[in-house]
């Protein structure tokens, strides 16, 4: 165990397991790792749920956005996917009572689903390509680029998700995804672009931002929401007035 810590690979990827909003996700080499900012999502995502819902989360990884949401919300209907087949594998093991698909993006979900997710999560990567070489090396050595590289400008994932979205949104339904500071302009314009209305909101505690993108009415206008800079009383904040 020491040999290959030492070899570089990650901690958890050595342990097994990753700990993510107070649970342990089994993780196994060449899976990407979750990361401790992500947890903001995951918060996002619970002020947006309701009991029941149906939650899907796209590019799962090993299902750590998943399972906390599952964890969390009560009775929720939980579908996840992942293009990779190691993840899909970790993330069976960590969400045994959701559905959970491999292949690309929307592609492997039920059409049974389209029009009815009230909730939408996807830790799509964000990295742009000539950035991945700057990355720490047990990141770019030890995980898998499709879960890093997010094309030339970083938003091409995103993009696509951005796309389809509204055709499997229930009215109302939220696409989440997590960002960067300086990427978030041009996320929120891809959101508008695809007819959802945009929100940033930004977390100083964990240095994490998610855009969230609300799916309209077709008769309903948008008005831009100013952006929400967090910190670790960003759930109240939301609870009492977030224009949702």
């Amino acid at each position: 165990m020491v040999a290959r810590r030492v070899s570089g690979l990650p901690l958890e990827q050595v342990i097994g397991w990753a700990e993510f909003c107070g649970l342990r996700i089994a993780v196994e080499p060449g899976v990407f790792v979750p990361r401790r900012r992500t947890e903001f999502l995951v918060e996002q995502a619970r002020l947006l749920a309701r009991p029941g819902d149906l939650i899907v989360d796209l590019c799962c990884g090993a299902g750590a956005i998943a399972a906390a949401l599952a964890a969390t919300v009560p009775g929720a209907q939980v579908h996840a996917a992942d293009v990779d087949p190691a993840a899909v594998r970790c993330a069976r093991r960590n969400l045994p009572g959701a559905r959970v698909y491999q292949g690309d993006l929307f592609d492997p979900l039920p059409d049974a689903l389209r029009g009815r997710v009230a909730i939408l999560t996807a830790n799509v990567p964000y990295v742009p390509t000539t950035e991945i070489p700057l990355l720490p090396a047990e990141a770019r050595t030890h995980e898998p680029h499709v879960s890093l590289d997010g094309g030339t400008d970083g938003l091409d994932v995103l993009r696509r998700v951005a796309a389809d979205a509204p055709a499997w949104l229930a009215p109302g339904g939220h696409l989440l995804s997590e960002t960067s500071e300086a990427q978030a302009p041009a996320a929120a314009a891809v959101l508008a672009a695809a007819g959802l209305a945009p929100q940033v909101v930004r977390s100083e505690r964990l240095y994490a931002t998610v855009i969230t993108g609300r799916s309209l009415d077709q008769n309903a206008r948008w008005f831009p929401c100013p952006e929400i800079r967090v910190n670790h009383v960003a759930f109240v904040r939301n609870k009492e007035g977030d224009g949702r």
